[in-house]
């Protein structure tokens, strides 16, 4: 199964290379031939990612579905091709300007040596800073949510775990399976047990049980 993708690999990588020559025109020009020989293996990575989402936008039914200008897809995509171009030992600089270009569409700050799961979803991420927390499969960040240190120790996530608007986990957690983060809520230096709703902030803090897994994974 291929992706169905609104441009070619080597229109993408056009494209690609003319935005970030754009926002970024330094000397150190990037050439399409620079991002051709990673983008079948990204593809790849998003295709695998897409097919779990239960969305006809993300999934028609028989393929994922890639659309360079569905905000949301292409945040991700920007996230693995920079990450995949860093795997493959390209220029830190082009890596950068992919980085800082999602930034510059999207509002949002994943760096590309994180480690995000070959699963997740990002959600309208305006705000939302993704850093180098340990992420399993079927995560979900929604709009301004915090993933981050505290003393330079960060948190580490089971599968299934949602970040709902404005929900970040900080410092020494470790979130379950199946968790959810409600909206503002701030988890800080504290575990979750699995298939739990955290709702507040520390001194606040109401959980509650959770059964149902977040309703766009096909899974």
């Amino acid at each position: 199964m291929k992706v169905r993708a609104s441009l070619a690999p080597d229109a993408l990588a056009r494209y690609v290379a003319a935005q970030l020559n754009a926002h970024f025109p330094d000397e150190d020009v990037v050439r399409a031939d620079d991002l051709l020989p990673v983008i079948p293996r990204a593809l790849e990575r998003l295709e695998h990612c897409f097919s779990a989402v239960n969305n006809k936008y993300f999934f028609d039914g028989g393929a994922a579905v890639f659309n360079h200008l569905h905000g949301d897809q292409y945040c991700i995509w920007l996230y693995y091709l920079s990450h995949e171009l860093y795997r493959q030992g390209g220029a830190a600089s082009t890596c950068s300007k992919l980085f800082l270009l999602n930034k510059a569409l999207h509002g949002c700050d994943i760096f590309y040596e994180v480690e995000l799961p070959s699963i997740f979803l990002v959600v309208h991420p305006l705000g939302t800073v993704l850093g180098r927390g340990t992420y399993s499969d079927y995560f979900v960040a929604y709009q301004r949510c915090g993933v981050g240190s505290n003393h330079d120790i960060y948190p580490t996530f089971g599968k299934y775990v949602t970040l709902r608007p404005g929900a970040a986990a900080l410092g020494n957690c470790k979130i379950g399976d199946n968790c959810q983060i409600a909206s503002q809520g701030l988890v800080l230096d504290r575990d979750l047990p699995a298939n739990t709703l955290y709702i507040g902030n520390p001194k606040t803090a109401v959980m509650k049980p959770q059964t149902a897994h977040y309703p766009l994974w096909r899974t």
